[in-house]
């Protein structure tokens, strides 16, 4: 659930699946996986989400044992949780099947293998594995990817808790049945500080890049103020660099909307007249910027109300679909400084940023 460029780590391996024609996907979870369960629910972009949950660790091995029994298919694919390797899933899963394996590996080619240690094949049956200590300079590393054959791996006699990589994969060094295909598609491990931080550029870059954008308001665009509400024009500061930042919002995505609760309408303090003239006036500063919001969505019930037009529920985010068919939530970004932005964003499948210049404009 490591955040990158603004979503989780594993949004990104669930979307590769999903693009892949994946339609259920089962997910290994232990260590605080209500976060994960939270966050997913039951259905991901129309894939099923089932969940194999640990109540002890079982090391790799187990895992991967315990969630296959939630499978019916004869071969499965298996992807680490802190590793995207973008290689084409059918590709190895077809090279898996045709060889009849029982166990495939995705292999990435390296400059270095000395951080993750080298596989050594004979043509493409692995025959070897060496470790970080005996390993370096180019060559073949595990690229966390497997293709398994379920009756073969549930047959096995294996202890409840074991290391998938060290007390089988190894011991199946030389054997037949046990192939390595290489790839040298996109690779990363955000196991590691530097290579986390890495993720955080490459992201930005590699994948689909966000088309519509909801903003928050105050806090966002202008000066938030604590106990109190922009009851008319004169209480409005804009924050500095959002005027000089909306022409490039607007060159950037097709579609730009704000979203704000304004309970100060529902507690009386002011009239929506006088928060309608405020939005009048904050449009005419973006647009006379060379910026551009297409519609802005005010939620100004009460919180008691329990409206689902108030983030953090996503009615206002249903509203700019229905208004704008093309939105697409899962290429939307969400900038708010408040909890109840974050959840909305989660709700809603969009990333979420906590200001405008986090966008990397």
């Amino acid at each position: 659930m490591a955040p990158v460029y603004g979503r989780p780590f594993l949004c990104y391996l669930l979307d590769r699946l999903i693009d892949a024609g994946i339609g259920r996907i089962v997910l290994a979870t232990g260590y605080k996986h209500e976060c994960i369960e939270s966050y997913f629910g039951t259905e991901y972009r129309g894939a099923e989400i089932v969940y194999s949950q640990e109540t002890k660790p079982l090391f790799t091995g187990g895992a991967i044992r315990k969630a296959a029994r939630l499978l019916e298919s004869s071969d499965f694919v298996v992807l680490n949780g802190d590793t995207l390797f973008d290689i084409d899933l059918h590709q190895l899963y077809e090279f898996h099947t045709q060889r009849a394996a029982q166990l495939s590996i995705a292999l990435r080619q390296v400059p270095d293998t000395s951080r993750y240690g080298s596989v050594t094949c004979d043509e493409d049956q692995i025959v070897a594995f060496h470790e970080k200590v005996e390993s370096s300079g180019e060559g073949a590393i595990n690229g966390g990817i497997y293709a398994i054959h379920r009756d073969w791996l549930m047959s096995l006699d294996l202890p409840t808790k074991f290391s998938f990589e060290k007390e089988l994969m190894q011991s199946m060094a030389g054997q037949e049945g046990f192939y390595g295909l290489r790839f040298s598609d996109y690779f990363i491990d955000i196991g590691v500080p530097e290579d986390y931080y890495r993720a955080q550029d490459e992201f930005r870059t590699l994948f689909a890049p966000d088309e519509f954008l909801f903003l928050d308001r105050d806090g966002i665009l202008n000066k938030h103020l604590p106990g109190d509400y922009v009851r008319n024009w004169g209480m409005w500061e804009w924050l500095p660099g959002v005027l000089d930042s909306m022409p490039q919002l607007a060159k950037r995505y097709k579609r730009i909307f704000i979203v704000t609760n304004q309970q100060g309408v529902g507690k009386g303090l002011m009239s929506a007249a006088d928060l309608e003239d405020v939005h009048r006036h904050m449009l005419a500063d973006i647009e006379a910027a060379g910026g551009r919001i297409d519609k802005v969505y005010v939620c100004t019930e009460l919180e008691s109300a329990h409206s689902p037009n108030r983030k953090p529920e996503i009615g206002m985010a249903i509203q700019a679909k229905i208004d704008f068919p093309e939105v697409d939530f899962h290429r939307s970004v969400m900038v708010g400084d408040s909890e109840s932005d974050r959840l909305f964003a989660q709700r809603s499948r969009m990333r979420f940023f906590e200001s405008i210049p986090a966008l990397g404009l």
